[in-house]
């Protein structure tokens, strides 16, 4: 009963609540905003909804993954990138006020990609198992639930009262933070016995998608002519996604913690690779100006 409640109760209500924080950094500029990027947001979005899904089936059939562990898998790679790749984007010196915008359409884009990735997914990967019916529906409803109405009520709060907003932002932020964490270590707890037997392939799985689609993002960015900062923030983006909302999806949703594993893999193993790229653009990309260090505050802020 206890592990029910945890799975269908407190996981999806932390996520909301780590989603109402997303919300109430965001303004409808922040989604307008895409229209000035036109050439690297195009490229993000290819990257991120075609590449990355991609990328995913790839990586399972060259590890020979299937079942539910390859489902799990491909939830990571449907997810939307969350708050952690913006926090990534600013201390990369990279181009924030792009990463917010992309992290707003893609948090909404994701509530109908993402049930159709599952869909596909179980449905190739599960097919010998036996009754396997995927609501489609419920389940698109579920992840607007815990997706994206905290989003729209978040930039409500912050639309009606801004300097409210304004003093508890930091704060809500930092609860954020918290409930991210406990919610990858209980799902690292509740799963320890199959991390232990599965954590050697997953890692690699793991290692294998995030540097692949961080190099391909930026690359490709490079290629189609836009600046570095925003070649860096279409890579934070197109390898750091949601893995929370990967473990709510596979412990509520799905009600299955083996396709949970691979998201509580991956919500730790990104920051290595995340944390990398971040020393190693801020050896290169020169320092933010004083007015773009104010920019980028803004827009965190």
């Amino acid at each position: 009963m206890k592990a029910d409640l945890i799975s269908s109760v407190i996981l999806p209500l932390g996520l909301a609540f780590i989603m109402f924080t997303l919300g109430v950094g965001l303004a409808v500029g922040d989604f307008k905003r895409v229209f000035k990027y036109p050439l690297a947001f195009s490229v993000g979005v290819l990257c991120h909804f075609v590449l990355l899904p991609l990328m995913g089936y790839a990586v399972i059939t060259l590890f020979d993954v299937t079942g539910a562990m390859a489902v799990g898998f491909m939830i990571i790679a449907a997810c939307p990138t969350g708050t952690t790749s913006n926090l990534l984007t600013y201390h990369a010196r990279a181009d924030v006020a792009l990463a917010l915008s992309f992290t707003a359409f893609a948090g909404i884009a994701s509530i109908f990609t993402v049930p159709l990735i599952l869909s596909w997914s179980i449905a190739h990967f599960m097919a010998d198992s036996p009754n396997i019916n995927f609501p489609y529906g419920m389940v698109m409803g579920q992840i607007f639930i815990i997706l994206g109405l905290p989003v729209g009520l978040g930039m409500l709060l912050r639309a009606k009262a801004p300097a409210f907003t304004q003093r508890f932002q930091a704060k809500m932020s930092l609860a954020a933070t918290l409930l991210f964490v406990v919610i990858v270590l209980a799902a690292v707890s509740k799963n320890m016995p199959a991390l232990k037997e599965h954590g050697l392939t997953l890692a690699p799985m793991v290692f294998a998608i995030n540097i692949t689609m961080l190099l391909v993002g930026f690359g490709l960015t490079k290629l189609a002519g836009a600046p570095l900062r925003q070649a860096a923030t279409v890579g934070i983006e197109s390898s750091v996604q949601n893995g929370t909302l990967a473990i709510v999806i596979a412990t509520s949703i799905l009600m299955n913690d083996v396709m949970a594993l691979p998201g509580a893999v991956y919500s730790v193993l990104m920051y290595v690779t995340g944390i990398t790229f971040v020393v190693v653009m801020r050896r290169y990309a020169p320092p933010l100006t004083a007015a773009e260090e104010t920019t980028a505050q803004a827009a965190m802020h």
